[in-house]
Parts: structure tokens; sequence; C-alpha cells
């Protein structure tokens, strides 16, 4: 155990440790102005953060990952399917209410939306598309063709906000989708469908375990654009309270008090579920219980450990470099935005778990390297784009329209599998550090560059970040088409070049 926690702390150094770095260099070079306490209060967080995600990462290893793989396979295998469709549907509302990032969305837009209606709308809306996803893989219905259809229902409604003079509203509705799918969701869901499908689904049909991130994040970008049709018009937007305490020890453990309660809760209900499941259903027995109670603790710790320094200190710091950065060169902040945003890709606990499981599920067809550059890549353009946009004040239909239009002209030309996991990684990319770091940079920003429509320009970086894998993963997926016909080529070349001379020879 004690070397695998090691091994854990290591990765997240190399994740966590650059981005910290370059926030020193940014001030070293005066782009942006740090007090001594700040930096301080910053160098702890990050310490904090690296040990909670190691914990997490462990825990999720060893508990959230085998429960989500246990109940798909286990309630599959035994034919109950109509129990397995109550079951996710559960699962997926008590653990989306529970989820952290949209704890903290839905607390930063109360002026917009009554927090609880958003986020039982959500978990609502979550758990009935989840039943979406396992009746694709029952049906085997292409999951290209039940997400345009729901791309272009989402997009009927926007049209219908811009009628009603609400345009306002479509970047933080967008945002709903990325925020939902964070760290508690993604191994479940994730290791859910991996489950299910290896029972129900046929082994050339390497896709049919993707696709519950990708509903679980169109599902709630469609309830919060009905919301946003039954709401009056926002003129105006009040931003929180972004600055860092000036006790960090004390702002810090009061920020782990309440992650105790709200993560516990989420833990709570899903052990609890899982707990009544298996002495129904599954009966596997003290020992695996014992060990996922195990897992289930480092993960509650290190989740505990890492939201709490992001909402203690790494909120505030990204709220004050996005406004330090709005009196600097545009170039400077479009090359620090796409720095920052792949960094940040690399501390994103979900994404590692992501990866692990595309590489297991396609037999190492998705390279590791490769997936982590282009989500990298990817974001790193999108916070570019975000930035881009905040400065020169231009509706994110702009962006978001041809994105996802390019997206599915894409889908016809490349392997399914790269879709469906594209469509799954857009989900995953925008987890805690988006919505903690990444968020109050562009609103930082934003109060500089669009103090009067911070509603407009401020929110809509989180969707991007979103629809940022889509593209990169589909891109790799049509090099990876052209490699391979290359390859083809190259081996019918010589196969043919061969034959010339056993020809030849054979005329001698």
């Amino acid at each position: 155990m004690i070397k695998e926690l090691l091994i854990e702390l290591k990765k997240s150094c190399f994740s966590v440790l650059p981005i910290y770095l370059l926030v020193l260099i940014l001030m070293l070079f005066k782009v942006i102005t740090l007090t001594g306490y700040e930096v301080l209060s910053f160098s702890l967080a990050t310490i904090f953060l690296i040990i909670g995600i190691s914990l997490f990462n462990y825990g999720a290893e060893h508990a959230m990952t085998p429960i989500g793989r246990m109940v798909g396979k286990g309630l599959t295998k035994q034919g109950k399917v109509f129990i397995l469709l109550i079951v996710v549907f559960i699962f997926g509302f008590l653990i989306t209410i529970a989820e952290p990032d949209l704890s903290v969305l839905a607390t930063q837009t109360e002026s917009v939306f009554n927090k609880y209606l958003l986020i039982f709308s959500i978990g609502a809306a979550v758990g009935f598309f989840l039943l979406l996803s396992i009746l694709k893989i029952l049906k085997k219905i292409n999951l290209i063709r039940i997400l345009s259809v729901l791309y272009m229902f989402a997009f009927a409604m926007v049209a219908l906000l811009a009628y009603q003079g609400k345009e306002n509203m479509v970047a933080l509705c967008f945002d709903g989708g990325g925020v939902t799918t964070g760290p508690m969701t993604v191994p479940f869901l994730m290791s859910l469908g991996a489950g299910i499908a290896l029972i129900l689904a046929q082994k050339s049909e390497k896709d049919a375990s993707f696709g519950f991130i990708a509903f679980s994040s169109i599902g709630p970008v469609i309830v919060m654009l009905l919301l946003s049709l039954f709401s009056k018009k926002m003129d105006g937007y009040t931003l929180p309270d972004y600055s860092v305490s000036d006790n960090f020890f004390l702002s810090y453990i009061e920020c782990v008090w309440h992650k105790v309660k709200e993560v516990g809760l989420s833990i709570a209900l899903l052990f609890t579920c899982y707990l009544i499941i298996d002495l129904i259903f599954l009966r596997s027995g003290k020992k695996k219980i014992l060990y996922m109670v195990n897992g289930l603790i480092f993960a509650y710790m290190g989740l505990v450990l890492f939201l709490a320094a992001v909402d203690a200190t790494y909120i505030g710091i990204g709220f004050k470099i996005g406004s330090e950065l709005a009196n600097s060169n545009q170039a400077l902040i479009i090359i620090i935005a796409f720095i920052i945003g792949a960094l940040t890709v690399l501390a994103e606990p979900a994404i590692k778990i992501l990866i692990s499981q595309v590489e297991e599920m396609t037999n190492g067809l998705v390279k590791r390297r490769s997936l982590l550059v282009a989500l990298a890549v990817g974001v790193g353009v999108a916070i570019s784009l975000a930035f881009i946009r905040i400065m020169f004040k231009f509706s994110i239909l702009y962006i978001i329209i041809p994105g996802y239009l390019i997206c599915f002209v894409l889908a016809f030309f490349v392997p399914k599998i790269y879709t469906a996991i594209a469509f799954d990684a857009g989900g995953v990319a925008s987890g805690p550090l988006t919505s903690s770091f990444i968020l109050p940079m562009a609103l930082g920003l934003c109060s500089v560059c669009a103090p009067d429509d911070i509603l407009s320009y401020g929110f809509g970086i989180v969707s991007l970040v979103a629809l940022s894998p889509l593209l990169s993963i589909e891109i790799l997926g049509v090099f990876s088409v052209f490699n391979n016909k290359r390859k083809v080529n190259s081996t019918l070349k010589k196969v043919l070049k061969e034959e010339d001379k056993i020809i030849i020879s054979f005329g001698d």
C-alpha cells in the first residue's frame, strides 16, 4: 500500500508542480503581483493539493472503480435489466446532487438560478440520461446518432433563448454540462459502463462502454437551457468574494470542515446504495466490502484535502491572476492562457482515471501518451479562445456551433472508438481545477475587460474546455487513420516488390 501511495505521490508532484512554478515565474517577471502571504498560502495549498490528488487516485482505483464495475457487471449478468435501470437512475441522481463541482457552480450562480432547484434538476437529468446510455448498449444504437439529436435539440433551445433576448445565459448553461462530471462521478460512471458493456456488448464493439459521461454532460445543458427559457431575463451578475483570506490555516480548516460534510455525503450515498445492492443481489462478501471501504476512506480524505486547498487559496489566486493579466499584452495573455490550460489538465484527478480506463478498454489501441498530449493541447487552445472571447467581447456561439459541427462531421471519418472516447473526455477534462481555478481566472479577466456583462463573457470557459477534447481526440483519430493507411500501403508495396523479384527469378 505504501509503495502504491508513493507512486501516486510522485505522479501528483509531476502534475501539480508545473502550475505552481508557472505562477511563480509570472510573479518573478512581474506579469502578476502576489504578496508574500499569498505566495505562502499558495505554496501550502499546493502541498495539500498534491497529497489530496495522491490519496484520491489511490482510493478511486481501489473503491469507486470496482464498485461501478461490480454493479454494472453483476446486475447485467443476472439478467436484472429493469433493476439495473432503477439502480443506475438512483446512483446517477444521488452522486450528482452530491458532486462538489456542481455545488460550486450553483453557489456562484444563485443570483441566476435557485441553488437547490438547479442541483436537483441536474441530478434528475443525469439519472435519466444514464438510462439512455444503457439503452444504447442494449439496442446497439450508434452513439453519434443519439448525441447529434440531443445537441440539435439543445441548439434549438439556444435559438429560442436568443429570440427571447436571453443569449447571455447560453455560456452559463453550457458550463453546467462540464461541472457535472467531476471527481466523484467519473470513476463510477466509467467503470459502470465498462461492467455493463462487458456482458451486453460483443468483443468487436470496443466503443460500447463509452458514452455514459457524454450523456451525463449533455443532460445538464438541456436542463439549464429549459430553466433559462422559463426564467426572468438577467441584466446583471454579482461576483462572489474571491479575496484570499489573511489567515490561511483558519481558512483551510473552515474549508476542510465544509468539505468533510459535503464530500462525506457523496461517499455515504455511494456506499449506502452499493451496500444495499450488494446485500440483495451481488453478495460479494465481507472481504471485498472491507477492501472497498478502505479505498473509499482514502478517496474521501484525498477529495477533502484537494477541494479544501482549491477553495481556500486557488480560487482567490486564480481570480487575482486573471484580473492582473488584463493589464498585460494581449499576445502574452493568450500564450499564458494556453500554458495554464495545458498544465491544468495534468492536475485533474479524473483525467488519470479516464486515460487508464481508455488504455485498458482499447487493449492499448489508444496510447496513454497520445491521449494525454491531445487533451493538454486541446484544453490549452480552449482556454486561449475563452480569453480571446473575453478581450474582444464576442458571443460563445461563434465557437461552440462550428466546434460541435466539426465534431459531428469528423465522426463520419474516424474510428468509432475515438469518437466515443472524445465525447466522454469532454466531461472529464472540465474537473475541479477548471471550475475552481480557471473559471475564477476568466472572471477576474472579465471583471476588468467587460465588467458590465460578466454573465455573457466571464462564463463559458468550462464549456470550451469540455468541447476541446472532442476536437483534439477526433483529430488524433484522423491521424491514426492516415497512419494506418500509410502502413498498409507501405506493406503492400513491399509485398508487390517481393512478388516481382520472385517472378523475375522464375523467368530466369
